[in-house]
Parts: C-alpha cells; structure tokens; sequence
C-alpha cells in the first residue's frame, strides 16, 4: 500500500529496533551503533498512563521489537526527534498497522493520507482496539488535562 506522503526521491535508511518506549515512539541502532528515537508520523497513540496506552506500546513492540525496519525521516520535531515513515515485513507501513488495529489515532493535524483516514474508519466501524469504547480521548486531549 503505498501512502500520499511518500515521495520517491527520499532516502530509505535501516536500522534493528531496540526498543519500544510507547505505541508511536521506539529506538533503533543502526550498522554503526548509533542509537536512534524515532516518532512514527501521521498517528497519534495513546500515552502510556491512557486508556490502551500499554495495548499500544505492546502492539507496536509485537510489530518490530528486535526486527530490522527500514524508514524515512520526514522532519524533526520540538523534542529533535526523528518523524519517519517506518516499513518492515515486506513493505508493511508500521502507521497503518496500527490505525487498522485501532491502536492509535490518523494524526489529521499533520497527515492528509486518505488511505490512513479510511482505515481509521474501517477499525471506528468494527471496534477494534482502543475503538471499543464510546468516546476514545485522543492523546491531545489527554495531554492537555
């Protein structure tokens, strides 16, 4: 599946995960031992102390953990952490997973992908994951209590 935010003349860099801090957050080292924080970009999860925060982290680590992945790096966000789009297994969009498992939210605010936007609705429709519950508080929200 490929994503609107793509674009081709990007340079896909690899690197083994090493850890997970949070469902849209983790760690990677790559052939030099350099370690690395890299936020997943057009989801938000939910925070660790949320409702399926734990649920996320533990899909995302499920996905990943100890895998070698390949991502690009969009931009850099306020915490200087890398914002990349991260495939593994073959071209699975790490992103998209996680929308369809309902484990996380199509960050609207900074991604246009219609396709993002139809699995976040497909996984509201069937409620799955953190969509089983009526009224989900996005992390935003849940940030700004």
């Amino acid at each position: 599946m490929l994503f609107s935010t793509f674009s081709f003349s990007q340079t896909f860099l690899t690197g083994k995960v090493v850890g997970i801090k949070d469902g849209d957050t983790i760690v990677v080292i790559d052939s030099l031992k350099n370690q690395y924080t890299l936020r997943l970009a057009e989801i938000d999860c939910p925070e660790k102390n949320q409702p399926y925060g734990t649920k996320a982290k533990q899909f995302t680590s499920n996905e990943i953990y100890l895998k070698n992945i390949k991502y690009v790096v969009i931009e850099k966000d306020r915490y200087e952490r890398s914002i990349t789009m991260i495939y593994y297994d073959n071209n699975k969009y790490l992103s998209a997973e996680i929308i369809k498992a309902g484990m996380g939210w199509h960050y609207k605010k900074y991604s246009s992908s219609k396709e993002l936007a139809l699995l976040e609705e497909n996984a509201k429709k069937k409620k799955v994951g953190l969509w089983i519950d009526n009224n989900p508080i996005q992390p935003t929200e849940w940030r700004n209590k």
